[in-house]
This record gives structure tokens, sequence and C-alpha cells, in this order.
């Protein structure tokens, strides 16, 4: 009897901590409360709470954060070497003759850039190049931030920083092997339905509109002196990390730390020793400054987790009683329930979907290896299209796009993308 109240209660708290993310409170003081609440719910002992939630976690969470701070790292680097901006740059060469074929190319340039760079800094840094570079082809303002984010989303299940952050509720998976087979393929079904996208909404574009809207976001054509200049051989270092991984096998800090360097000497920035310190200096400070207020969110977060997993015995029979035993049957419904990810929803790990995860994962029923790629789909398209992301908020206020518009875009495309690579989950993963 005590154990069905207790987990009614944890229910309830679970509720009201999704109406209190949907309501837009702050997500690191919520999940920091709700690790005390559920501590004190679940009648967890005052040394196991300070131990097993508020201790333990956290510092066994320290080689994550060394993951994120080089990701981040990695990612300044290729905005202020110039390599990233130059890359997109070079996407506008086609822009006024073939309008279809510049967007497709931002497109397929803003996958290559995210398939290592991370975080708000960066996708500020690269959608002020690339956006007003849409607009100026021709793309209208709603449909140009919608495609630039889904695009960005894509090469999510490949990027390690990501992969990093959600491996924290499936610590047995690994970054590689088959789920780098996977992940490839899934970042390319979404990449397809992005460029299918464009194509149905080609009769939008209008480069006769291009002037306005450019004056609207109060942007200008980049012109080629705001461009520094690389070497063409610099546009394959964005996916240095992955190639390292896949071929030889490095974990991602040593992956991460050679294309830095690479990065850093290719584009002539360590000409000199002097230089070379000062570059090093002002990238790490602005990276580590990206992602300050990312890590203290995630140690609220990682407490939480700890909190669920205690929990997670008193909800194994209810997920018993309501999940199907089939692999394939629970990889459709999840995707089919992927909308439930938005506005930091049940299904999205970095929201109320955190005690999902943890809960599941805890309850041992299905794999690491299965439950990671199951919830990531789901939060991905939360990534991708939801207004609750920081870089989408960013992007409707940058671009003047209202939220009914970005979300009426997005969402059926990533309803789409996520039934399709649940189905992939499955084949990788639950067979």
């Amino acid at each position: 009897m005590t154990s069905t109240i207790i987990s009614i209660l944890l229910l309830i708290t679970f509720v009201g901590f999704i109406w209190y993310i949907v309501r837009g409170g702050n997500l690191m003081i919520g999940f920091f409360v709700m690790a005390i609440l559920w501590s004190v719910i679940g009648l967890v002992p005052f040394n196991t709470a300070i131990q097993k939630v508020f201790a333990e976690p956290a510092l066994n969470y320290g080689p994550t954060i060394i993951y994120i701070v080089f990701g981040s790292w990695f990612g300044r680097v290729l905005v202020d070497s110039g390599i990233a901006p130059a890359i997109s740059e070079e996407t506008n060469a086609v822009g006024k003759k073939k309008p279809l074929i510049a967007a497709i190319l931002v497109i397929l340039v803003t996958t290559l850039i995210f398939v290592s760079a991370y975080g708000v800094g960066s996708v500020i840094a690269i959608g002020v190049i690339l956006l007003p570079i849409l607009l100026s082809v021709g793309l209208p303002r709603d449909l140009a931030l919608s495609v630039f984010s889904l695009a960005i989303g894509a090469p999510m299940y490949i990027n390690v920083v990501l992969f990093n952050q959600i491996k924290v509720f499936f610590p047995k998976d690994v970054y590689g092997g088959k789920y780098l087979e996977f992940g490839i393929i899934a970042t390319l079904v979404q990449l397809v339905a992005v460029i299918i996208m464009l194509i149905i909404h080609r009769k939008r574009i209008n480069p006769a509109n291009a002037e306005e809207n450019l004056k609207i976001i109060g942007a200008a054509d980049a012109t080629e002196e705001q461009i520094k200049r690389v070497p063409k051989i610099a546009y394959v270092v964005p996916i240095i990390p992955v190639f390292m991984n896949m071929v030889f096998g490095w974990d991602a800090i040593p992956a991460l730390t050679l294309a830095t360097l690479i990065a850093i000497f290719i584009t002539g920035n360590g000409t000199t020793f002097k230089k070379f310190t000062d570059f090093l200096n002002d990238t790490i400070k602005q990276s580590i400054g990206d992602i300050a207020g990312l890590i203290m969110f995630l140690m609220a977060l990682i407490m939480f987790a700890g909190a669920a997993q205690i929990n997670a015995p008193r909800f194994r029979p209810i997920f018993e009683a309501i999940l199907p035993n089939s692999h394939l049957i629970l990889a459709l419904m999840i995707g089919v329930l992927a909308p439930l990810a938005l506005f930091r929803g049940p299904l999205h790990v970095w929201g109320a979907g955190a005690a999902t995860a943890a809960v599941l994962s805890g309850t041992g029923l299905f794999s690491d290896a299965f439950l990671l790629p199951l919830l990531y789909v789901p939060s991905l398209m939360a990534v991708s299209t939801d207004i609750t992301q920081s870089w989408n908020v960013w992007g409707l206020d940058y671009m003047k796009v209202g939220t009914k518009n970005f979300l009426k875009l997005g969402i059926p495309v990533m309803w789409l993308v996520s039934i399709i690579n649940e189905v992939l989950v499955f084949y990788f993963f639950g067979r």
C-alpha cells in the first residue's frame, strides 16, 4: 500500500514538472527541486540521497563534461578560424542563378558543420551567415529558419557532444560501431526529408523578395572582405573527428584535439607561437563561456536522474503492464508519439523525458543500446523544431518569424522522420 501511494505521488510530481516546463519554468532549478522531491517522496535515506543522488552522479559525470568542453572548443575554432564561414560563403556562388540548388547546398553545409560543432554560440555564429544567404536566394523567412533548424538537428545523431549528454541515462551504450552506422543513416534520412521539404515548397522561393526580407532582419549580404580566406583543404576538417572514430576507432577526445589543431594550423592561426597561444586562449575562454550554463543544467539533470533511478523499481510493474514486449511495436509507438517530446514533454530527455529515460533504464526491461536511440529520436525532433530549444528561440527572434509558422512547417516533417528513424532503431538494435 505504501509503495502504491509513493508511486502515485511520484507521478503527480512528474505531471506537475511537465506543467512547470510548459509554462516556461527554469529547467535547471526544476530538475534540482525534482531531485529533492523524488528523494523525499521515495523515502530515500538521507545519507544515501547525499551520496547516490547529489554526489556520485555529478562526480561520475566528469568525463562527459570533458567531451562537451572539447566539442564546444572545436566548434568555436571552426567559427573563429574562418573555416565554417568560408564553407558557408562557397554555397552563395550559385545563389542568384539556381536558388533551389543554392538552398540545398546551404542545408548540406549546415549539416556538415554541425557534425562536430555544437552549442547556441556556434549556431548563432553560423546562422548570421547562412540565414541571410537563404534569404538572398529568395526563401521566405519562415521556410529559411525551418530548414536551417532541421539541418542542424540532422547531424546531432552523430554529434559526439550531444551523444555524451544523452549517454548519462544509458551509460552502457557506446559511441561507435553499430551506433554510428545507425546515426549516419538516421542523419541522411532527416537530411533527405529537409531537401524534399525544400523541393515541395520551391514555388515559395522568390528572389524578388530577398531585399525586403534582408531588410526586415537587418542583415546584408556577406561580402568577401568579411569572410576569412582559408585553404580549400580546410573544408574537410569538420568530419575529421567522426572519420577518426569510424576508421581508426579513436576516442572523441584525441579525435577532436587532432581536428582542432589541424584547423588552427591549416588556417594560419599557428604561424607564430604568440599567434597560436592567443588564438588558443581566446577560443578556449569563449567555448567554456558558451557551455557554462549548459554544464550546470546537466549537473541538475544528472542529480534528478540519480533520484529517478533509485525510484525506478517502483515503476517497473507499471511499465511492464503498459509497455509492449515487442521491440518493433515499442519503436513504432515512440515514433507515433514523438510529438510528446515538444515543449520539453515526457519524450524529451532534456525535459520531462529525463524521468522517462532514467526510469526505463533503471527497470532493466530493455538494453541501453536499444533505449538510447529509441529516446534520442523524439528528443532530436524537439531539438530540430521545438520553440523551447535555445537556438530556435534565437532564430525566431532574429528572423522575425511567428512560432505558429515555424511549428507548422517543422512538425509534420520531423514526425515522419521520427517514425522512419524508429524503424531503423528496431532494425539495428531491436531484432
